[in-house]
């Protein structure tokens, strides 16, 4: 059902400079700046081989990015799963007893429908099941 590590979600206090890390020190090249509206975020692209790194900047002190910082600081948030049919692996995950916490796909940076697992079915990991048409 997995085909790839579609792409790594890293929440940042301040996405300009953490940007400067990535592109300075590390090399990579930046794909583009999103603000995905509907989950409070303002997000960068940044491609690595066959992925990408996703940095996660809050847009509202209320965002679940926010909450995330706050509670957990900065790093490593999830890891996005590249699935073909998002609507039959959210089935799929269901029916093998993973709780879930979208049920339904919902719109995610770069156009992508995306869901995701609860931590407590995944070992403590966030994960996010990713569809790209």
């Amino acid at each position: 059902m997995v085909k790839k590590v579609d792409h790594i979600g890293i929440a940042v206090k301040n996405l300009e400079e953490t940007l400067k890390f990535y592109k300075e020190v590390l090399g990579l090249e930046l794909n583009g700046i999103e603000i995905v509206e509907q989950q409070k975020v303002k997000v960068a692209f940044l491609p690595i081989g066959d992925t990408e790194i996703e940095l996660l900047e809050s847009t509202d002190k209320e965002g679940p990015i926010a909450k995330y910082i706050e509670k957990k600081g900065e790093g490593i948030q999830h890891i996005a799963y590249r699935v073909d049919d998002i609507e039959k692996a959210i089935e799929e995950m269901k029916s093998k007893g993973i709780r879930m916490i979208d049920e339904k796909p919902r719109y995610g940076a770069g156009g992508a429908k995306i869901a995701f697992l609860h931590p407590k079915s995944t070992y403590g990991v966030l994960i996010e099941l990713c569809q790209r048409d």
